[in-house]
């Protein structure tokens, strides 16, 4: 075996390390993959004799790579929220050349809902963020990385996780009986089970959609626990993407396939049930809202 077989055996090592911290800075599998890829070409056009540590290093320049991409998707405007095509629908299937069922794994591994709000950091914050609160990167090693100094790193990953986390709409709202509500609901919701959504929707629920959300032909408003049931059934299999969130300070959801933001729901609850709940699906609303991620 020569020097560069070995190199490349000391890479795949890393390979899936690697993976899933691109993953959590792009949000997308192929685009991961594309860096991880990026990665190993510049460390096989590379000295290895002198780099002292080959995992910072691979780290180092795979943040890098990552921070251009997003730097690159900024640049252009890109917004990965607001309806997409029916495919987004279903993970088994992905039209931008990754695995469906690794990232399938990965999305649920990190969570719809985390991966929506990351999706709204600058890219210096979210590369700070990921590096040091999920992968317990050192400051002094991240601020070359942001082109930042180790203080101002600092208070770039403190700014995007306050972000993330958010704050209730204010100290006597109980977050913890929303959450039990909202759960009981999308619980139902992906089952199909009428009885338990009955139960969880005040009889003089309303319910009210954005039209994008809907299929032609369907209200934009539904009212009485029957009628939002039975609809909620037949869409229910979107309930399959969503996860509790929190929306402009209380308990909401995001619809994320493969980690996309498609569709908000915010609820209004009173004691144990649903009054009325509206699914936000229009770009320019989407924008608005305030999402972050719920604490356990």
């Amino acid at each position: 075996m020569d020097e560069q077989d070995r190199l490349a055996e000391r890479f795949e090592t890393r390979r899936t390390h690697l993976r899933a911290v691109a993953y959590r800075m792009l949000g997308s599998l192929s685009e991961a993959d594309d860096a991880v890829q990026e990665a190993w070409l510049r460390l096989s056009r590379t000295d290895a004799s002198g780099i002292e540590n080959l995992p910072a290093w691979l780290r180092t320049v795979v943040s890098r790579v990552c921070l251009d991409m997003l730097r690159a998707r900024a640049a252009r405007r890109e917004e990965p929220v607001g309806q997409q095509p029916e495919q987004d629908w279903d993970e088994r299937g992905t039209d931008d050349g990754g695995d469906p069922e690794q990232e399938a794994l990965l999305v649920d591994s990190v969570g719809r809902a985390l991966l929506v709000v990351l999706d709204r950091l600058a890219p210096a914050e979210r590369i700070a963020f990921v590096l040091h609160d999920t992968f317990a990167v050192p400051f002094e090693q991240i601020a070359p990385i942001v082109e930042r100094t180790p203080v101002t790193t600092k208070k770039l990953a403190s700014r995007a996780r306050q972000k993330v986390r958010g704050t209730a709409v204010d100290s006597t709202v109980d977050l913890a009986r929303q959450r039990r509500v909202v759960d009981a609901f999308l619980a139902a919701a992906r089952l199909g089970d009428l009885d338990a959504l009955l139960t969880v929707l005040a009889p003089d629920v309303v319910r009210r959609a954005d039209r994008a959300a809907l299929p032609p032909g369907v209200e934009t408003t539904a009212i009485g626990a029957r009628t939002v049931a039975e609809q909620t059934v037949v869409f229910g299999r979107r309930a399959r993407f969503a996860e509790p969130a929190l929306v402009n300070g209380l308990v909401g959801a995001v619809v994320a396939p493969r980690g996309r933001l498609l569709l908000v729901l915010t609820f209004t609850t009173e004691g144990e049930r649903i009054t009325g709940y509206e699914v936000i699906a229009d770009p320019a609303r989407l924008r608005l809202l305030e999402l972050a991620v719920l604490g356990e």
